[in-house]
């Protein structure tokens, strides 16, 4: 018997030795409007290098892991200003995205030079929302994509943003929209019934809110779907905080549905760890700073290679041509009200118009912060990287009431310090005024902006109706940066105030 209970112990203790399964998992790694910062941004995060060690070591990590790119990976830097995509797009395959969709900036070139670099591109490209076979881009995507792994499948999706009112139409002539949340929760369904996928994970680049609000977002399309498992979000710049709360969402059954968005700039890496037995998806982020600059440095033949596209961006970026004041984020009032002012006295000069009642900017279009101190060439070009140019219209006065409701509607807007608008807790317009008047529907103003707003960009469709009395040829931005050359030449630093021209109340 002594023996016997001996033996039994034995094999209990070898039992208890004997390591548990482990289930498997699929690690995601992802990344949303990286916005051509291939270097370290001024705040000293992000940088392609330091993604580069993140992704190799979370691979190394993990035997399964897929890596993602939410769109918007261009426009935002002088490496894009100068080399249209060139840098980022080679760039792609040697991270080794597995999957990418589009963002609104890739088309800022236009479709057939986007064409030309997406055909150089290994990794899969999705959109189930976007029509190309009309365009130069037919051929090239997918409406999704499957991963297996053990006796698992895992289905990739991706839904792309309205491109009325946010693209220019010549940029993207002939490409076929289809309502997002038509489609998102219809292609999960489908992915699941017919394709046989255990999960559906749409990766989406219309936004966790919405800019503007009559268009949909994530959290709405989540709210009415029954099918799908999860959303790798963008476009919004929003950082989803693991474990904050706004990274679950009720679906239509009133399961909670993990999301995830980590703001812009390559400055987080997101992580998204699939139990592929339960289901349960763990969320972090990981911060790309200097930590990484130890592992970063191993890769030589990237960084030589990049050193030739560096050479051209420094030698613009370390020429000074004004002095500020003060730092401006380029999200505040003080930058949107510097530009917008600084707009209207470029315009009067450039048109010759001298009775302009106002200038209209987007907030959106003001890139990069405005240091204090030191002003380069390189910094003007990174705040106001994008192709456009000054246009005066003739604005009935109805027209221009509409626009500034549609700026109300979205929290405001960059205005010169002409315009006043008070808007209430809906966004909805209760006063506006132009040199201290009310505007008057049936008067006619001249206002000044730029063609992506006249041409109905940001969805300022009023505009598009409006006549053009003149139209610029040169981008904004050469004209932005002549003009802080002459303040310096001049003894005079950029400027502006904190006041709040379109504000709630």
């Amino acid at each position: 018997m002594t023996k016997f209970r001996n033996f039994m112990l034995l094999c209990l203790c070898a039992l208890m030795t004997v390591p548990a399964l482990r289930a498997e998992h699929l690690m995601i790694i992802a990344v949303n409007d990286t916005h051509s910062q291939v270097d370290p941004a001024s705040d000293g995060k992000g940088g392609v290098a330091r993604r580069r060690a993140i992704y190799d070591q979370l691979r190394a990590d993990n035997p399964n892991t897929v890596l993602i790119h939410a769109g918007d990976a261009v426009q935002g830097t002088l490496f894009f200003s100068l080399y249209r995509g060139e840098v980022e797009y080679a760039l792609m395959d040697t991270l080794g995205y597995d999957a990418i969709i589009l963002g609104n900036h890739e088309f800022d070139n236009g479709m057939e030079e986007l064409a030309a670099h997406y055909r150089n591109v290994d990794a899969v490209k999705m959109s189930a929302n976007y029509d190309f076979s009309a365009t130069p881009m037919d051929g090239l995507f997918h409406p999704y994509w499957i991963k297996a792994v053990g006796d698992k499948r895992i289905g990739f999706f991706g839904i792309n943003v309205n491109p009325t009112g946010l693209i220019a139409d010549m940029n993207c002539k002939n490409l076929g929209y289809r309502f997002a949340p038509d489609v998102a929760d219809a292609t999960a369904r489908y992915l699941k019934e017919v394709q046989g996928v255990d999960y559906a994970i749409m990766v989406s680049h219309i936004g966790y809110s919405s800019y503007e609000p009559t268009e949909p977002n994530d959290t709405l399309i989540i709210g009415h779907s029954h099918y799908i498992d999860m959303v790798i979000s963008s476009h919004s710049h929003t950082t989803i905080k693991p474990g904050s709360g706004a990274d679950r969402i009720a679906n239509a059954d009133g399961k909670m549905i993990p999301i995830g968005q980590n703001g812009k700039s390559g400055k987080l890496v997101a992580t998204y760890d699939l139990d592929l037995e339960t289901g349960e998806i763990v969320y972090k982020h990981i911060p790309v700073d200097e930590s990484w600059d130890q592992a970063a440095s191993r890769y030589t033949a990237m960084n030589k290679w990049l050193d030739h596209y560096r050479h051209g961006v420094d030698s613009i970026m370390n020429n000074p041509v004004g002095t500020s004041a003060r730092f401006m984020k380029n999200s505040s009032d003080a930058a949107q009200n510097w530009v917008s002012d600084a707009t209207m006295e470029i315009i009067k000069n450039l048109s010759g118009i001298k009775n302009i009642d106002c200038a209209i900017m987007n907030k959106g279009g003001i890139r990069t912060d405005m240091p204090q101190g030191t002003v380069t060439e390189g910094t003007i070009g990174s705040m106001f990287p994008f192709d456009n140019r000054f246009v005066v219209l003739e604005m009935p006065g109805y027209e221009l009431i509409e626009s500034i409701k549609l700026m109300c509607g979205r929290g405001g807007d960059a205005v010169s310090k002409e315009l006043r608008a008070t808007y209430n807790d809906k966004g909805e317009l209760i006063k506006a005024t132009l040199k201290g008047k009310k505007i008057d529907p049936k008067k006619t103003y001249i206002v000044a902006t730029i063609d992506y707003l006249a041409n109905g960009g940001d969805y300022m469709t009023p505009m598009k109706r409006c006549k053009r009395l003149f139209v610029d040829t040169q981008k904004y931005g050469n004209h932005i940066l002549t003009y802080v050359k002459d303040l310096q030449a001049k003894g005079k630093k950029i400027d502006s105030t904190d006041e709040v021209r379109i504000q709630k109340k």
